[in-house]
């Protein structure tokens, strides 16, 4: 049983061996504090020449291959490979993460550099564009992205001595760039005559914009500006690895093994040849220099490290070796001295010293080493070689003892046996050789019993047996020295082994997953004194296990710093030490063991930081060891929130469909009905999955949540509001510090959080983009600030907010079990808590990150499941609820006590100035003092308690509680079966609001003459609601069974309840007690309808396919419908009582006659005529309009038409509830739709006078009452409907010029080339080096056909580069004449009080001064302007934005563009690349002149709003699937804009990063349709808006807020100012 925990001790990293020089550069330098700062592996190495100690950073969970020093020197920036790689900058004091940069970058990032005053970091991709990037690290945010080249790039610098420069340089070319708003824009550096253009592999920027660069061929390059103008030949004998800059001047270090020091002018100062020193040795290759005052650092290819002092140079000090380039795989320890031996594929062999962390020896060998062993005095080491010979050495002097090759494979393990006799040689042919140690290592023996190859070996204690496991995971045993098979069990029982090193075993058991047969560790070795068991894998895991672990899937605890595989682990002699190998990294690890007993002063060291999961992680096995989980919790885990289909989907399902539309809506629509509904009154509120849901307002009213609402109750005048944003399931709701905010997060694809003011139900910003199919828990900061969210996502993402701007601070995995909350420190605001299945993690911000800290048990509890947390009264302190009733105390990360709360699970804590309130499923209510050391009440909720104005009843004592909050005098109570319950200090219950209980709820039925309701659902009840005034639920009855419909006699008396085992009952309407039951069927009584008048029948419809049809008064079964081919979903009477109309999940329409039930085929047309009692059918052509475009997706589950049979109103699976004219005839009639409910709208009904209708929620159990606006009635206000998801087909024609802009196609100049004939341009004045025009094209993938050209003879091209440049640079424009009106608009401005004209031609901005005739040109754009807009902000004067077309949306040069720049200087102010592929067709700034509008022609015109001084996007959405014309803010604001188009209007407000629209109503307008608007401006109240169509009848429209209310014709299509 013990292997059921894992080991209590623990490893220490004490030293790491090595430094990574192999393909990496410039990665070594002096800290502040004079200390060496390096990388090797996965870790980062702060290395202490004069105390030779070593720290470590533990942040990265891969190879380290790049690293960058901030200017201060303290900090320094690492970046990794991997599949989703990241740049961790930290502390080189401290080793603590102080900023995580994540999620842009894939593959690797291959460069970094800080700027010069350190806020700024320029990162490179290793992916195919090799993708530059700006971050602005403290915030992790990042700036600004480009393509970087198309080859690899090796080096990156900024320009030291300009703001915003950058160079960078790699395989065949050096760039330079310039950063601009968000935009990088690269100039390719022009080689021209002076040099060879050839591969530059590293770079210095210096004064007077002067960049010195190191080149392949060992010459220096000089650049001023972008063209070459020196080189200095011969600087080295080959390539420059590496260059750095300091102030002195400069140190280059090349292949040629030298080091030279340059003065500040690059004239050389002395030459320092590091193959001529002792230490040296032919070959040495420099990758890193780093000089500082008389200091110089060089790390070379095979991993070594020098220090030079400059006035000794001849004599470097060699400060760290490790093995060179090649995998490494042998490892042996020595029996009795602290040594350890490793031999590596660069053919060297090496002896370390345990103590004094140092090589002592080192000897190279013909061949490479793949496995060693001491013998038992210490004398001989063995190795195995890679050719499958054998050599034996002499420990002492490294001197042949002897050389053997019997086999041709080569040799992956040997082992001496304990008495010193025998060495064992296992070959990767399957063979085990055994040789006499005595006789000069004759060969004595030969095991042949495997059938792969061998993989480990063992000795037993008595040197008789030998174990081996071979590559197929075999393990077997042989008699020694012969080598013969033992199978006998007997024997096999008696063996005690000398050492254990297999992998197969029963004894290693454990160290295998429990279900996989996969071979990925590499290497065991067992402690038998200290009884663990030390593993290396291949995915750069280091374990710890308990010795013997016997069954599968031990716990164990896990060490990261190797990168990929670790080939091989020891333990020291003495088991002080284990060491461990790295093949691909070759490191050599050294970890210290603290054994349990130490382990309690060593505390501080339990819980280490990292970004991975912790270096000292638990398993992550199976719960077996926990005990049971409650069955609430167990149920909630089990819950996904998936769904079939996300609201986000349903556009994209609607243009897959709109073909079939196209066909089908030949036929004029019927328009959508006058009425319309409002939301009334919710019954339910969503406690039986969600916690701590419930608040008060800063006024006093209630706030919870339930299906996708957010509801503000007022208790006293029992009224709700609603909180419509949301579009699917909320699932988690905190309240602002000030208990005036709202934030609700919600399920979906791209989940959003809504933060909404509880006052004016508006939102105030709208968060998403980093989750994924919703958002389980949310937390204010306590200066409401900033938001917590945590998503559903299988890591269950954690994301800090910057709510207000709608921005991502900070991202991080959670934990791959279910979070249940987040809290946010009220002391620092940089940290938080998260709590969840078997999970307590303490997080601090760390830039883009969040670094994690598992919660430390030690002994006083089991990993527990934790429901809540709240923060106690220091910053320290924490408090967490359990899923077994105890009260965990937390002071930093430790558990300090447990305190006994509940019997079952504590749901809910809420945190008081003094003391706290807990809730737990045993329904008890627990105030406590502050320290938890006692309660000082408990209030049980019992139906007896229930205070008599009450809105409902109690449905059990004792409700499992969920939620609790403390405000006004009371204590607000939510509970598991959906109540509200306030609490008075002194006892009374009052009960506020319920709904239905967890199950689904699809039985309604409306009472025929009082404003009443029936339902009944799968939780076992049946219930009756007032939907008078007083909302309350007016009686409930248990039921032994869920039913799934219901339905009121004629007279209201009996109500008829069908459920779900197949029977029926009747029940007194008013006490709800039995009438009479039957039980004639099998399945799911699925509906049930009292036929019309006096009610005689009774007609029953089952999923077993048959109707039956009762005699009420006689309660016999009279008659049984037959023939219907699937379940039945809905029935109804006609109203004389003699037919049925049936409908069935096989989309039939079937006809019976009542009351017998024989089957009646009646043709279409006669069905209309037919009146009927009551309509809840969704087939027919009465109401083929219903079913939406998307039919196939969803379904239409109810349907009720009004008694005056006007309106229908319909609920469907995806949540909406719409309501159509009645008869829908045609197909995708026009409606109204709401959204509220969050899944299936199970069922709707009309009430007796068709004042309200009531409309149920499957999954969200609630029942909502709306109001019926009739069409006279309603004020004139903005109803919640959206219009219908189609607009009108049938306008009439357009005026030409309209129709014409529509379809105009723009050509991209950078795609144009391709299109030209390419007449006689002879293959040798083809120009390697792009003009700059071309330049953008040859960047990207879509390169003119020139560029595929096969190079030029280098000599040939020079030249013409040469000779072609010259004569160009003379032209200057002078004068445009033209000026693009076709298909642009509001693109002339005056500036300058009128003095001047601003317009656009071509690809150039004009200032045309009026008096004088001249112009002056913005020449920046590449590619054609079309829009132009002027700030009108008088701080911003002459500011002036304009819009270019642009190929794709790649963030490269080519991409479209908007540059704001100065009308009087022609200075860039900035640069914005946007997304919107194809081009920019409309720009304007907001009232404050801070924000942007742009509009792209891409296919969704999507509306983007920029902060355009820093660059930085806030916010984008898709405007509309036909082209948007204009698009403007309107004059007095920042946040609200409308954009006009075909057929469109639409009014925008920005909510922190979201973009919120609503289409333009057309009020009541006799006969108004959505036209096609040209455009818009604003009336003087600045909520009037006048736009002008483009119809071939020509009018201007005014609108109120979204309203239009006046339609004025006038002449043709006008412009309007």
């Amino acid at each position: 049983m013990a292997a059921r925990s894992a080991p209590s001790c623990h490893l220490r990293l004490e030293w790491v061996y090595g430094y990574r020089g192999h393909q990496c550069r410039n990665n070594l330098y002096y800290t502040a504090a004079k200390e060496i700062v390096y990388f090797v592996a996965g870790v980062g190495v702060v290395y202490s020449p004069r105390e030779h100690r070593q720290k470590f950073y533990r942040g990265h969970s891969d190879d380290i291959i790049s690293l960058a020093l901030h200017p201060e020197r303290v900090l320094v920036a690492t970046g990794q490979v991997g599949k989703e790689p990241y740049i961790c900058v930290w502390d080189s004091y401290t080793v603590q993460t102080v900023s995580v940069l994540k999620d842009v970058h894939t593959h690797g990032i291959a460069c970094l550099a800080f700027d010069l005053d350190g806020q700024r970091l320029v990162s490179v991709g290793l992916d195919s564009k090799n993708a530059v990037c700006v971050w602005d690290w403290k915030r992790g945010k990042m700036l600004s992205m480009a393509p970087g080249h198309t080859d690899r790039i090796f080096d990156i610098s900024w320009d030291l001595y300009q703001p915003n420069k950058l160079v960078s340089c790699g395989v065949k070319h050096i760039k330079f760039w310039s950063l601009c708003g968000n935009a990088l824009t690269p100039k390719r550096g022009v080689f021209g005559k002076t040099g060879d253009l050839q591969t530059i592999l590293c770079l210095a920027c210096a004064r007077d914009e002067l960049t010195y660069s190191g080149a392949l061929n060992g010459d220096i390059y000089v650049w001023k500006g972008i063209n070459l103008i020196r080189t200095i030949q011969g600087a080295h004998t080959a390539g420059i690895f590496s260059m750095n800059a300091c102030e002195e001047g400069f140190a280059t270090g090349g292949r040629d093994g030298c080091i030279r020091l340059w003065d500040l002018t690059f004239k050389p100062i002395t030459v320092i040849d590091l193959r001529e020193t002792e230490q040296g040795y032919k070959g040495l290759s420099v990758r890193s220099v780093c000089w500082r005052g008389d200091h110089i650092l060089v790390g070379t290819q095979d991993s070594e490290i020098f220090e030079i002092v400059v006035h000794e140079r001849n004599k470097p000090f060699l400060i760290m070796q490790g093995h060179c380039e090649g995998e490494l795989w042998a490892l042996a320890v020595h029996p009795t001295k602290p040594l350890a031996v490793t031999g590596s594929d660069d053919r060297s062999v090496r002896i370390w010293s345990l103590v004094d962390h140092a090589l002592i020896a080192r000897c190279n060998m013909d061949e490479p080493i793949r496995c060693a062993a001491v013998n038992a005095d210490g004398v001989h080491l063995a190795l195995g070689m890679k050719d499958g010979s054998l050599t034996v050495l002499r420990v002492r002097d490294m001197t042949e003892v002897v050389h053997i090759k019997d086999r041709k494979e080569a040799i992956h393990e040997l082992k001496y046996s304990p008495d010193g006799t025998y060495l064992a040689v296992g070959c990767n042919d399957s063979s085990v050789d055994i040789y006499g140690v005595a006789q000069r290592y004759k060969k004595v023996g030969e095991c042949v019993g495997s059938l792969s190859f061998i993989t480990h070996l063992d000795w037993s204690s008595d040197s008789k047996y030998l174990q081996t496991n071979d590559g197929s995971g075999k393990r077997l045993l042989y008699k020694m020295p012969g080598g013969k098979e033992v199978t006998s069990k007997e024997e096999v029982k008696g063996m005690h082994w000398a050492s254990w090193t297999c992998v197969a075993g029963l004894e290693v058991n454990g160290i295998w997953p429990k279900y996989s047969d996969i071979n990925d560790i590499n290497s065991v070795d067992g402690n038998y004194v200290g009884q663990v068991l030390v593993t290396a894998d291949d995915y750069g895991v280091v374990k710890l296990f308990r010795y013997p672990c016997l069954r599968k899937g031990a716990k164990f605890r896990k060490y990261i710093g190797h990168s990929a595989h670790v080939t091989n682990v020891r333990w020291s002699h003495d088991y002080q030490w284990v060491i461990s190998i790295g093949g691909a990294d070759h490191s050599v690890f050294q970890w210290k063991f603290i054994p349990e007993r130490k382990l309690k002063d060593a505390l501080h060291i339990a819980p280490q930081e990292s970004l991975t999961e912790s270096n000292s992680d638990e398993s992550d096995s199976d719960l077996s060891d926990v005990p049971e989980l409650d069955s609430e919790i167990e149920q909630e885990t089990q819950l996904t929130y998936h769904r079939q289909v996300y609201k986000e989907d349903l556009p994209q399902l609607k243009e897959q469909c709109k073909e079939k539309q196209k066909s089908a809506t030949s036929k004029r629509r019927e328009r959508a009905p006058g009425n319309s509904i409002r939301l009334h009154f919710i019954h339910g509120y969503r406690g039986y999955d969600c916690r701590s849901n419930l608040f008060y307002t800063q006024i006093g009213e209630i706030v919870y949540h339930v299906a996708a609402v957010g509801v503000i109750y007022n208790r006293q005048q029992n009224t709700q509001r609603f909180y419509l944003g949301h579009d699917d399931d909320i699932l988690c709701l905190a309240i602002h510090p000030l208990k005036d905010y709202v934030a609700t997060g919600q399920v979906g694809r791209d989940p959003s959080i809504h933060v909404w003011d509880t006052e004016t139900i508006k939102p105030l910003s709208i968060l998403k983009g980093y989750h994924q199919y919703g958002i389980c828990a949310v937390d204010f900061s306590a200066d409401g600030k900033r938001l917590a969210s945590v998503g559903i996502d299988d890591s269950h993402t954690i994301v800090l907010w910057d709510w207000k701007k709608g921005e991502k601070l900070s991202v991080a995995r959670g934990s791959k079990d279910k979070i249940f909350v987040v809290k946010m420190n009220p002391y620092v605001p940089d940290k938080l808590i998260t709590a969840g299945i078997k999970h307590m993690k303490f997080w601090r911000r760390a830039g883009g990150g969040l670094i994690g800290r598992k919660g430390y048990v030690g002994t006083l509890a089991k990993n527990d499941t934790m429901m809540c947390a709240v923060y106690g009264w220091t910053e320290e302190m924490a408090f967490s609820g359990t899923s077994t009733g105890d009260v965990c105390i937390w002071r930093d990360v430790f558990l300090v006590k447990t305190v006994k709360a509940h019997d079952g699970p504590v749901f809910s804590m809420h945190a008081l100035e003094k003391g706290f309130v807990t809730g737990g499923k045993d329904g008890v209510v627990a105030l406590w003092d502050d320290s938890f050391e006692r309660c000082l009440k408990t209030y049980a909720i019992k139906r007896a308690d229930l205070a008599p104005g009450s809105k409902g009843l109690l449905l059990e004592d004792n409700p499992s509680i969920r939620a609790i909050s403390l405000g006004h005098g009371h204590i607000l109570v939510g509970t598991k079966n959906g109540e509200i319950l306030e609490v008075d200090k002194s006892g009374p219950v009052t009960l506020l609001v319920q709904g239905h209980m967890e199950g689904e709820v699809w039985g309604l039925a409306t009472h025929p003459y009082l404003p009443i309701c029936a339902t009944v659902s799968d939780d076992k009840t049946l219930r009756i609601w007032d939907l008078s005034p007083s909302h309350c639920m007016l009686a409930v009855r248990k039921l032994k069974k869920g039913g799934r419909c219901c339905c009121f006699s004629p007279d209201g008396k009996a109500l008829a309840v069908g459920l779900n085992d197949g029977s029926f009952l009747m029940a007194n309407a008013d006490t709800l007690e039995d009438l009479v039951s039957f039980h004639h069927r099998k399945d799911v009584i699925s509906d049930i309808q009292f036929s019309p008048g006096s009610g005689k029948y009774l007609a029953v419809a089952s999923h077993d396919s048959f109707v039956d049809i009762y005699n009420v008064t006689s309660s016999k079964r009279v008659g049984v419908c037959k023939g219907a081919t699937s379940y039945i979903t809905h029935i109804d009477w006609d109203s004389r009582g003699k037919l049925l109309q049936v409908n069935t999940g096989a989309k039939e329409q079937l006809f019976f006659e009542a009351p017998r039930g024989k089957k009646q085929t009646i043709p279409s047309v006669e069905v209309e005529k037919i009146s009927w009692a009551t309509w809840t059918s969704v087939l027919g052509l009465c109401c083929e309009g219903i079913w939406p475009i998307i039919g196939e997706v969803t379904d239409v589950t109810a349907s009720c038409l009004t008694s005056d049979k006007m309106v229908l109103a319909t609920g469907d699976d995806l949540g909406f509830v719409k309501l159509f004219r009645y008869p829908a005839k045609g197909k995708f009639g026009k409606f109204k739709k709401y959204v509220a409910h969050s899944t299936h709208v199970t069922n709707v009904r009309w009430t007796y006078d068709d004042s309200m209708l009531v409309t149920l929620g499957g999954a969200d159990m609630s029942l909502m009452v709306w109001t019926n606006e009739v069409e006279r009635h309603r004020e004139k206000k903005n109803c919640d409907s959206e219009e219908s998801d189609t607009d009108s087909e049938e306008d009439g024609g357009y005026d030409s010029d309209v129709t014409r802009e529509n379809e105009i196609s723009y050509t991209i100049r950078a795609l144009s080339t391709n299109i030209r004939p390419m007449f006689g341009v002879k293959p040798h004045l083809q120009q390697k080096e792009p003009s700059v025009d071309e330049r953008q094209g040859v960047v990207r993938g879509s390169r003119p056909p020139v560029s595929r050209a096969p190079p030029q003879p280098e000599k040939l091209q020079s030249n013409n580069v040469g000779k072609k440049k010259r004569p160009i640079e003379d032209l200057v424009l002078e004068l445009a004449f033209g000026y693009r009106g076709r298909d642009c608009r509001n693109n002339v401005h005056y500036l300058n009080d009128g003095d001047d004209i601003i317009y656009h031609t071509a690809s150039v901005g004009i200032l045309h001064n009026v008096a004088t005739g001249t112009q002056s040109f913005y020449q920046e754009h590449n590619d054609d302007i079309l829009c132009l807009t002027v700030n009108q902000h008088p701080k911003f004067i002459n500011i002036v934005a304009t819009g270019q077309v642009g190929d794709s949306a790649d963030m490269s040069a080519t991409a479209p563009s908007v540059h704001i720049w100065d009308a009087v200087n022609k200075q860039t102010l900035s640069i914005l690349r946007c997304s919107h592929s194809k081009g920019v067709c409309s720009v304007s700034f907001s009232a404050t002149g801070k924000l942007l509008l742009s509009v792209g022609l891409d296919p969704e015109h999507t509306v983007t709003i920029w902060r355009w001084q820093e660059g930085a996007k806030i916010a984008s959405r898709g405007g509309h699937n036909q082209r948007i014309f204009v698009a403007e803010f309107r004059p007095d604001s920042d946040t609200q804009l409308v954009s006009v188009g075909i057929k469109h209007v639409k009014f925008w407000t920005l909510a922190g990063r979201a973009l919120l629209s609503k289409k333009g109503l057309l009020s009541t307008l006799e006969d108004a349709r959505m036209q096609t608007m040209l455009a818009v401006a604003f009336g003087a109240v600045p909520s009037v808006v006048m736009s002008v169509c483009g119809k071939i009848t020509y009018c201007v429209e005014w609108w109120l807020e979204r309203t239009m209310g006046l339609c004025l014709p006038c002449t043709p299509p006008c412009e309007m100012d």
